[in-house]
């Protein structure tokens, strides 16, 4: 077994992959965009091409790493496993619904032998994947994280699904030249949204107090970055959006109005953004908020 794992991870519009060893050691990265594997001093160029081999497309260069930059240093710097940068939108549902397709999975093929069983709208096995409300909730997190991963080019860093004290999570956190937001997603689905502070009404479901716990996520995140964060709903694909009573601290935008933050700006200056952006990334700076 190869004493070094490969870890993919995207920022400021790169995809990278970076070689470690099992402490968490960074020793190479392949920067997939300019086909270059960076080779850290000291370590083995054989050994880190070996690891990268089922990664490489194409001719690609191999070398010492060039100058890096500050947020190159932020990188090498930080445990993988500490790191949250490499986290999908919707990180944790994909874990939960890939636990719920596993006995699914198993049931469908136990029932196609011999055994005389058989899966059934009745069998707990049994449930298709589109009925999980999770799965949609799923594809409006991605829907979100790609809008907010668009704004890179205007200077926004984002974290996607960061994990919270008590199972909670925050979507998604942009941290940007119109400051720090904390996105709550919100599915639709062509369903009409009626807004009436602190509830929300997604159709015929019940109210739910969607902006109190945007503003919650806001709050704790402000605690762990010590800077102002805030709140922001971000609705999905609305039939119809209604604001009833429309809160004067959260934002409510769809889906479709995320790219409009590229045009907002004043408020932080590029290193404010990058040393922001590098205390969020670490895990270790969630534990006590």
């Amino acid at each position: 077994m190869s004493r070094l794992r490969v870890t993919p991870t995207r920022g400021q519009g790169r995809d990278r992959l970076y070689v470690s060893l099992r402490d968490g050691t960074t020793v190479a990265w392949y920067d997939k965009d300019t086909g270059r594997v960076s080779v850290l001093s000291g370590a083995g160029r054989d050994e880190v091409l070996s690891a990268l081999a089922p990664y490489l497309t194409g001719e690609v260069t191999v070398g010492p790493p060039r100058v890096p930059t500050p947020a190159d240093l932020d990188r090498l710097s930080l445990h993988p496993d500490d790191d949250l940068a490499p986290n999908r939108p919707g990180e944790a549902l994909h874990a939960e619904l890939a636990e719920l397709d596993a006995p699914r999975t198993a049931g469908a093929a136990r029932s196609s032998g011999f055994s005389g069983s058989s899966s059934s709208p009745s069998s707990p096995l049994w449930r298709p994947w589109h009925q999980d409300p999770r799965q949609a909730e799923l594809l409006a997190q991605e829907t979100v994280g790609d809008r907010l991963d668009g704004l890179e080019g205007a200077g926004w860093r984002v974290l996607h699904s960061i994990p919270l004290p008590g199972a909670a999570r925050i979507d998604h956190l942009a941290i940007g030249p119109a400051g720090v937001l904390a996105v709550r997603t919100l599915p639709a689905r062509k369903r009409r949204v009626g807004v009436d502070d602190p509830l929300v009404r997604v159709g015929r479901a019940a109210p739910a107090p969607h902006l109190r716990w945007a503003r919650r996520a806001a709050e704790r995140a402000s605690r762990a970055l010590a800077a102002d964060v805030r709140p922001v709903l971000a609705v999905v694909e609305p039939g119809r959006l209604d604001a009833l009573s429309a809160p004067a601290d959260v934002r409510i935008l769809r889906d479709t109005e995320l790219a409009s933050l590229a045009s907002l700006g004043g408020v932080l200056k590029p290193a404010d953004i990058e040393s922001l952006y590098a205390t969020a990334r670490d895990r270790h700076s969630w534990l006590r908020v």
